[in-house]
């Protein structure tokens, strides 16, 4: 007879032995916590239930009654019911003592614990740990195979969703919640392009980001959203909800230079300072010089953007765009396109230049959150995506610290930047 398996007898020993490895990890003390894990559980239960009738269970009718007649017994048992609870100790039964509770109008209604919520099947620390795990950057299949150990395989890639579906309450929340009280004075803005399921097909969107500069110098994350693409409208309608949500004209702006996000800008706050992102100019100036230039223009750019006084900085371009005028046109023209926002930053204290010069703080959360979605390739709606984002940050998977120079934040712009008269 053939042999029509795909592994060869020996990987499927190797397989077997791995599987035997880690059941043979077998740890006493882990066996006994969770043999008592259901019998802790009953007995803080059944404490809630005594507390609540006022008299410990088999106990009978007191013969002494208070002055207004009463007894002190608030209801009476009937039954148990059998519930099934998922925790890090593992899925246990367990028998929930039922109880009826007499209302001030003669009535009973049905006692309810607070220790095991209605229709809980999991413990808050099991979705903690679930989430944890899908936000690492675990999809949903390998989230189960990851915790089986932890929960004796008691999860599937179904729980996983529902339990990721349970965020959707904390997002929108934070979605609508009042941006008044946040003494935001910078905004960074940019997007990022992730791929989504629409339509059964795979579907490339951007998100829009808005990250805010609180005057302590911490960055906050204010908006992202689900756009199709970068246009002023988009962006517009991003902005108008900040603002719609108590967000304050903020002193200083820090953008992609895309035409669509400087389009709602100049509408919207035309005469607040605006720093075009000196990294992506980098990458125009590139895109307009052949293959062989690229190191020469590299270093041309870098010593004039990293000068260190504005009148250095004023000098190096000049110089610059006499040089690449004659070299390769098409590279100072790019440059000069930029006009003085390019330069913004060098009217701030020089203490400030390092973190105003780029929107790498967004650049930062763009290829962590791509780097959390590798394993999953499409992610399944665009929801998903911008809640996904959110939530790194909102669980502490991704943390942002405070920006350089955040002691002079409060200092006053300069008049203006350097002079441009080349």
């Amino acid at each position: 007879m053939t042999n029509n398996s795909t592994n060869s007898p020996v990987l499927q020993s190797e397989a077997a032995a791995a599987g035997d490895l880690l059941d043979d990890w077998f740890d006493p003390i882990e066996a006994g916590l969770r043999d008592r894990v259901r019998e802790f559980i009953q007995v803080m239960i059944e404490a809630e239930l005594e507390a609540a009738l006022s008299r410990p269970r088999y106990a009978r009718r007191p013969k002494e009654v208070s002055e207004n007649g009463a007894s002190g017994i608030t209801g009476h048992r009937h039954g148990h019911r059998s519930r099934s609870l998922l925790g890090t100790f593992g899925r246990v039964e367990i028998a929930v003592p039922r109880a009826r509770l007499d209302s001030a109008e003669g009535k009973t209604t049905e006692w309810k614990s607070k220790v095991l919520r209605a229709y809980q099947r999991r413990t808050k620390q099991a979705d903690s740990l679930i989430a944890g795990a899908y936000l690492a950057g675990a999809n949903t299949r390998r989230v189960r195979r990851a915790l089986s150990a932890v929960f004796g395989g008691a999860i599937g890639k179904d729980t996983v969703s529902r339990m990721w579906r349970k965020v959707k309450g904390d997002w929108d929340v934070w979605n609508a919640r009042s941006l008044a009280a946040e003494p935001i004075c910078r905004l960074i803005l940019d997007g990022t392009v992730v791929r989504v399921r629409l339509d059964r097909k795979a579907t490339s969107i951007v998100l829009l980001v808005v990250l805010g500069v609180r005057e302590d110098g911490q960055k906050v994350l204010l908006a992202v959203k689900n756009m199709g693409g970068e246009t002023s409208e988009a962006w517009r309608a991003v902005l108008d909800d900040l603002i719609k949500r108590g967000l304050l004209k903020p002193q200083f702006l820090i953008v992609d230079g895309g035409k669509g996000l400087e389009q709602a800008l100049a509408a919207l706050w035309g005469d607040v300072p605006t720093q075009r992102c000196t990294v992506h100019k980098h990458r125009n100036l590139l895109a307009h010089a052949p293959q062989r230039l690229h190191d020469e223009v590299s270093a041309d750019y870098n010593d004039m953007i990293y000068a260190t006084t504005p009148a250095e900085i004023e000098q190096r371009r000049r110089s610059f765009l006499r040089k690449w005028r004659l070299k390769c046109r098409a590279v100072a023209d790019s440059l000069e396109e930029a006009g003085d926002r390019l330069f913004t930053f060098t009217r701030l204290p020089p203490s400030q230049w390092k973190s105003a010069r780029t929107t790498n703080a967004i650049e930062r959360l763009h290829e962590e959150f791509k780097r959390r979605i590798k394993t999953r390739t499409v992610l399944p709606s665009a929801e998903t995506a911008a809640m996904l984002f959110w939530a790194l940050l909102a669980s502490g998977q991704i943390t942002m610290r405070k920006v350089d120079g955040w002691q002079t934040l409060t200092q006053k712009l300069a008049d203006k930047p350097i002079d441009l008269a080349a």
